[in-house]
């Protein structure tokens, strides 16, 4: 194994060790990441310099017995989050000027860890797509298949975290946008419960739907980054009365889980159904019990989108020549956004409580906190196909967003939702499934992956991680 397709555990107990220094950590990923960003262009601003300086401070602490839950590890954070001083144009030539003067409080968490920030990742223009590619940094690739898209929005972190730049990346999520690169390029990508994170100072718009989250390669990184950036946080007071149904020691032997393999409406290729299912079968085999249910409502695509569009526009259109340098799929979904009046906003608002009540109801009548899907229809799809028309031999009503079908009731009710790898497709691409809890139950759906996760036995990595860096 080469030292870059280590966990973030492995590489922390080896700078603890002192079986590497957090310098020569870095450098080995410097080097990696500047072979990467030739065919993957996962990097939308590089800090190697601030970085060295933050690694030589973490060898002082590391040699002392000191530092903090990170210190000396190499990560990212998201091209649209915030860090002092530091360019943030949130994927779009309209911001390439724009330099923050305050730092996001999940950033300062992590630096406060001992994390080191080496670079930001890449994003489309101002988050809004499912895959990643702007005016302002071109396309960013899968590390799997440099043909094929890494998802989005926070698609640089997921193929950052593929490829080997690093084992951890702070990404944000509001409609799917960690979980998407995430099953997409192979890797771990957990939402937290909204607000369990917390993102100010930050853009402000999709603040109802956005949550910072880990990103990683196994779901113990993704925890032990999570327990970093939710740690203190006063504004998380989070109490569902749900929650003291199922506070027991998690096992999957008689453990119940409510599964659905497209919520029924989901266009869903046969070789995801195929994967998803033959991880059931394991799931029954470790003695868990399967419930098939649904929340038994419609698509939320429409809701979602509704929210979230209209939002990005009241805020856009504040400015004096709103459209003016977008990028054309942008100004897509700002017209759409323009067209939508403030009575449908108030409408796929309120409908957030019907999404609530239903999934309450379906977690109520089966006795279970935890509800598995697949996390995507299909496997990643050419650059060529932005957004397709068809999955398997299904018509998407859509294009644009049906394909991730399964991920937006997860932002629009804040409830906790992980992705994690459980096979390739047809393709010899990644395949993902996802699990969903009731609100606060972060822990829990941390718990439940991590014991899927061990009995997937997932220990695939892209082909560009396996080329990584070892230490002479």
């Amino acid at each position: 194994m080469n030292i870059l397709e280590k966990t973030a555990i492995e590489l922390l107990a080896d700078l603890r060790a002192r079986n590497i220094t957090a310098v020569e950590l870095l450098e080995l990923t410097i080097e990696h990441a500047k072979l990467v960003t030739k065919t993957v262009n996962p990097l939308a601003v590089t800090l190697y310099d601030r970085a060295r300086e933050a690694a030589k401070l973490a060898d002082q602490l590391l040699d002392q017995g000191l530092g903090g839950p990170l210190c000396g590890l190499p990560i990212t954070v998201k091209d649209s989050q915030w860090l002092a001083d530091v360019p943030c144009a949130n994927g779009s030539k309209t911001q390439a000027k724009f330099i923050p003067t305050e730092t996001c409080s999940s950033i300062k968490k992590l630096e406060a860890a001992g994390a080191i920030i080496f670079a930001k990742t890449t994003c489309p223009e101002f988050s809004l797509m499912g895959v990643t590619s702007s005016k302002m940094y071109g396309v960013t690739a899968n590390p799997w298949n440099t043909e094929r898209t890494c998802g989005g929005s926070s698609g640089g972190a997921g193929a950052a975290v593929a490829a080997g730049l690093g084992t951890l990346s702070l990404g944000g999520d509001g409609g799917g946008s960690i979980r998407i690169p995430s099953a997409f390029c192979g890797i771990v990508g957990f939402k937290p419960t909204i607000h369990a994170v917390p993102r100010k100072p930050c853009f402000p718009s999709w603040s109802t739907l956005v949550s910072y989250g880990p990103m990683a390669r196994t779901v113990a990184d993704a925890r032990l980054m999570y327990s970093v950036l939710a740690e203190n946080n006063e504004e998380f007071a989070f109490k569902d009365a749900l929650l003291a149904h199922f506070h027991q020691p998690l096992t999957l032997a008689g453990q119940k889980i409510i599964v659905s393999e497209d919520l029924g409406f989901a266009p869903v290729d046969d070789d995801v159904r195929q994967n998803f299912r033959q991880t059931l079968r394991l799931l029954e085999a470790a003695g868990a019990e399967l419930v098939y249910d649904q929340p038994n409502l419609p698509s939320s695509v429409i809701a979602w989108a509704t929210i979230a569009h209209f939002d990005s526009w009241s805020f856009q259109s504040q400015k004096d020549k709103p459209l003016r340098g977008l990028d054309k799929y942008t100004i897509e979904m700002m017209k759409f956004g323009a067209s939508l009046t403030p009575e449908e906003f108030d409408a796929a608002e309120a409908h957030r409580l019907d999404i609530q009540a239903a999934y309450n109801a379906m977690f109520e009548r089966n006795g279970s906190a935890f509800f598995v899907t697949p996390t995507l229809g299909c496997e990643a799809f050419s650059h060529k196909y932005r957004h397709p028309k068809y999955i398997g031999s299904t018509k998407i009503t859509y294009p644009w967003l049906d394909w991730a079908s399964f991920l937006y009731d997860a932002n629009l009710t804040g409830m906790p939702a992980c992705a994690l790898p459980i096979g390739l497709g047809n393709e010899e691409l990644p395949l993902s499934i996802h699990v969903t809890a009731p609100r606060g139950a972060d822990a829990l759906v941390l718990d439940i992956a991590e014991k899927m996760e061990s009995l997937i036995g997932w220990n695939k990595r892209s082909p560009l991680l396996k080329t990584g860096a070892s230490l002479a």
